[in-house]
């Protein structure tokens, strides 16, 4: 097998994540003596990253002569997956002093990292790099990558000029963007009426703008906005999304806050599946907040019971300590 099929191979790892592939090809090249080769060692360090085999990709990097734009991208988003935000960040620094330019896909990963961090002046700097290399006007992605940043980084006056200049090009992740910004920072009404104008333009919004906005509901207790809401994905108003734990969660933090736990109780009773241990604190932690204490208890057998059959009693130590105190 010649070095043209070996990069194929490579490449097909890199797209599928096929860790196991990966290993014997990269024996293949080593039996072959075709280690060293530089597009090999190059495909083989950026594979090993996509598959989050972080060592040996860092050990391939070490050694390679050639590295182009997509193999800093690769570890960028691999330690950025790993929450390894300052160390992905040095690779965006080191591959700027290499002379290597950064494409649309980096950026939007670096500030990714940057958002990690909560580093405004990174952000900062990042942002005019991005205009300076009109990298800012190619894609979406890079100013949608913006308003995330400046949200995690507290300065929701920027993220929202970021929206505001966009104009004609916001898709449905600018919109969940800003709708997950300004429920962040306690604006979950306006993050309410940014929801409506999506569904007032046609659009229809995905699994991840319905968290946002009940997310943002939960924040701020905006109960029948939040019932509104969640009636819709009921009556399937928003085509193919389904019901998803993510949902049901936001919903029994927002009626658990406003006291209303029998309705949060009846919610929960109605879901698929079982609820979740996320899902059971919040209202464990409701109830005890507003004296409902037999609801505390049939609430408190049902998290301890599920705890039991997975053999995870110290998860619900740990809970009883966070919701009754340590003298439970």
């Amino acid at each position: 097998m010649g070095i043209p099929l070996y990069a194929t191979l490579l490449d097909r790892c890199y797209a599928a994540r096929d860790s196991f592939l990966l290993l014997r090809a990269h024996a293949r090249i080593l039996t072959n003596g075709l280690a060293d080769h530089d597009l090999l060692r190059t495909k083989l360090c950026a594979a090993y990253a996509r598959c989050d085999r972080l060592h040996e990709s860092l050990l391939l990097f070490s050694f390679a002569t050639r590295r182009p734009t997509f193999l800093y991208n690769s570890l960028i988003r691999a330690h950025a997956d790993r929450s390894r935000f300052a160390l992905a960040l040095s690779f965006f620094q080191f591959m700027l002093s290499d002379g290597v330019a950064a494409n649309v896909a980096c950026v939007a990963s670096t500030l990714r990292c940057v958002a990690g961090v909560a580093s405004l002046r990174l952000g900062r700097l990042l942002h005019s790099h991005a205009v300076v290399s009109s990298l800012l006007s190619q894609d979406p992605s890079i100013p949608n990558s913006l308003i995330a940043m400046y949200s995690s980084c507290g300065d929701l006056p920027s993220a929202r000029k970021v929206f505001d200049d966009m104009r004609q090009r916001k898709n449905l992740v600018s919109y969940t963007s800003m709708i997950s910004a300004l429920g962040t920072h306690g604006h979950s009404k306006e993050a309410f009426s940014l929801f409506e104008k999506i569904l007032e333009e046609g659009e229809r919004p995905d699994s991840k703008a319905i968290t946002a906005v009940l997310a943002a509901c939960a924040r701020e207790g905006l109960v029948e906005e939040g019932r509104r809401v969640f009636k819709m994905i009921r009556a399937r108003r928003f085509g193919a999304v389904s019901m998803g734990v993510e949902h049901f969660t936001c919903m029994v933090d927002l009626l658990g806050t406003a006291g209303l736990v029998e309705e949060t109780e009846v919610l929960i009773h109605g879901m698929d599946g079982k609820p979740d241990e996320a899902m059971l604190t919040a209202l464990l932690k409701a109830c005890q907040t507003h004296g409902k204490f037999d609801a505390t208890e049939r609430v408190w057998g049902v998290l301890l019971k599920q705890c039991r059959m997975r053999g995870r009693l110290d998860v619900a130590e740990r809970i009883a300590e966070q919701v009754y105190g340590s003298g439970r």
